[in-house]
């Protein structure tokens, strides 16, 4: 089962979001928010933590952006997936920054808010054509300020793995592809969290692909 919160300012929009995710038979809307305040306050007093939000960026006394933000620093393992009418670049590269799993747009298909939930509560993040390319785009930025990590204090056995993390296989498949076991697999991608000193996966390949460490095909 896939323990989910929704928050949006928009009450049709909430739900009806929250209907068509209840009728799928493994996924669980625990809660729902009206504003990223009232998100926060309620997962607060939850327990367990859902395994995935989603939540809108405008919304009023705490928009998505900052919402988010006190999310990833009270509960850093939990995934946020941004659900918006905002398609911009702009918007997208301020949620990745502050921690966002995944980023989806309001006019996207059902079944790709499905898959991405799916993705996102399995791998800890799930990015599109368009996200990993504003990520790259960030890596040839000049103006993007990036890590002062010595690069080669990652050993090539953990740069292989954080190649396959940020072209999304799950732990199983790398483990299968590196001829290792999940237990390895782990034990390097939790080397490479310190290392890097990124709190979760998400922040893992970002980090990764916009410090031009990774690239990968889009």
């Amino acid at each position: 089962m896939i323990n989910i919160a929704l928050a949006d300012d928009e009450s049709l929009f909430l739900d009806t979001l929250s209907f068509m995710l209840q009728r799928i038979p493994d996924f669980n809307v625990v809660f729902t928010a009206t504003n990223g305040q009232d998100l926060v306050d309620q997962l607060s007093t939850q327990s367990p933590l859902p395994d995935v939000v989603v939540t809108d960026l405008k919304m009023p006394e705490l928009n998505g952006v900052e919402a988010t933000k006190k999310i990833k620093e009270l509960f850093p393992e939990l995934s946020v997936i941004a659900l918006s009418s905002y398609n911009t670049d702009v918007f997208i590269s301020n949620m990745l920054g502050v921690g966002a799993a995944s980023y989806l747009v309001k006019n996207t298909t059902p079944a790709q808010v499905e898959l991405t939930i799916r993705e996102v509560a399995a791998k800890g993040f799930y990015y599109d054509k368009n996200v990993l390319r504003i990520l790259q785009d960030n890596s040839q930025d000049g103006n993007y300020k990036r890590s002062t990590l010595d690069h080669n204090l990652l050993t090539p056995r953990e740069l292989d793995v954080l190649q396959l993390i940020c072209e999304q296989f799950t732990t199983a498949e790398i483990g299968e592809q590196l001829c290792v076991s999940k237990r390895t697999v782990d034990g390097h991608r939790n080397n490479l969290l310190v290392k890097t000193k990124m709190r979760n996966v998400a922040g893992l390949v970002a980090y990764a692909i916009q410090n031009a460490i990774i690239t990968v095909e889009i």
